[in-house]
């Protein structure tokens, strides 16, 4: 959903945080979303180790570099990109259980890094007008906003994501640019499932092999 919701233009240049497995970066380059080489941070070195792997065997060698790095210390002080994505850790230290894999516990809790490191990176990665696309739980939507306002982004545009039609939205898509004004647009709201439990016409098209 967060390859698919954002807004990418073809002369945006791409950093994710977080790569994890590096699907996100895999999806954007198979639909070729952006002219250039898609950068994508990951800080656990078995995910790393596993993204750069599948970016070798889909021989996207040329399209995306994967890096082994904490993108808090990493993140060039220069503003080299246009877009940064992330899907960031959404669970406080301290609430819920905590998952026995170390890698789901890392990618789900804030333990190494939160929506506000996201943002403190992408200040300094994008220049003014530079934007950011996250994925985050509705339930904490007052936290996301807060965030991006007090980095000096301003939402731009927000999603509200339901499992199907009826029930309580469960995720939120939110684009911001840095350095904007007031000015954001309530999308219609996106549901991964129909009636009859199949994926609904707006996933499928996320599903598409190409645009």
């Amino acid at each position: 959903m967060l390859a698919g919701l954002t807004h990418i233009r073809r002369d945006d240049r791409v950093i994710e945080l977080g790569t994890g497995c590096g699907i996100i970066a895999l999806i954007l380059a198979y639909r070729a979303k952006t002219e250039h080489k898609i950068t994508a941070l990951e800080i656990q070195p078995e995910l790393a180790e596993l993204a750069q792997k599948n970016v070798l065997e889909n021989h996207f060698d040329e399209k995306i570099e994967v890096h082994r790095c904490d993108f808090r210390q990493a993140a060039p002080a220069t503003s080299n990109f246009d877009l940064v994505l992330s899907n960031p850790p959404y669970r406080k230290p301290g609430t819920g259980r905590i998952n026995p894999d170390n890698q789901k516990a890392i990618a789900r809790h804030e333990l190494t890094a939160g929506v506000a490191d996201v943002f403190e990176a992408a200040k300094r990665l994008v220049p003014t007008g530079g934007r950011v696309g996250l994925v985050y739980p509705s339930a904490r939507l007052s936290t996301l906003l807060g965030q991006a306002l007090d980095h000096g982004f301003s939402p731009k545009r927000l999603t509200i994501i339901h499992s199907r039609a009826g029930g309580p939205g469960r995720l939120v898509h939110l684009e911001c640019r840095k350095g904007s004004g007031e000015g954001l647009t309530i999308e219609p709201p996106f549901y991964i499932y129909d009636e009859q439990g199949r994926y609904s016409p707006g996933m499928r098209e996320l599903y598409k092999c190409a645009d």
